[in-house]
């Protein structure tokens, strides 16, 4: 999930012909593109370090919500596009629920 992210991070700060193309089809100017990067790679080296990690998480559900809100205003088809930020967030907060004892008291889950 991290690497996804790095890759998805650094491609917005070198403006692919990808992210060309979805920011067009998405209705964002490109100028957006290199601020989202660095702001998804801040997130996911707080999310990275076992001291931030909880705000990393935080920080990148709100990023992630982000994305899914514009996937939706322009109709993206729910269960491919839409909803891939939502499995991306279960998967980082599954991720860090395994590795952090405190976090699991915290947010207990049962079975």
């Amino acid at each position: 999930m991290v690497l996804f992210l790095l890759f998805d991070g650094v491609i917005h700060l070198l403006r692919i012909a990808a992210v060309v193309k979805a920011f067009a089809e998405l209705g964002l100017p490109l100028t957006l593109s290199v601020p989202l990067g660095v702001v998804e790679l801040i997130c996911v080296v707080l999310y990275i370090v076992p001291r931030t990690a909880p705000l990393g998480s935080v920080l990148l559900t709100g990023y992630l919500g982000g994305a899914i809100a514009i996937q939706l205003r322009v109709g993206s088809p729910l269960f491919s596009n839409a909803l891939f930020p939502v499995y991306i967030g279960i998967l980082l907060w599954a991720g860090l629920l395994l590795h952090d004892r405190g976090l699991r008291r915290f947010i207990p889950l049962r079975g």
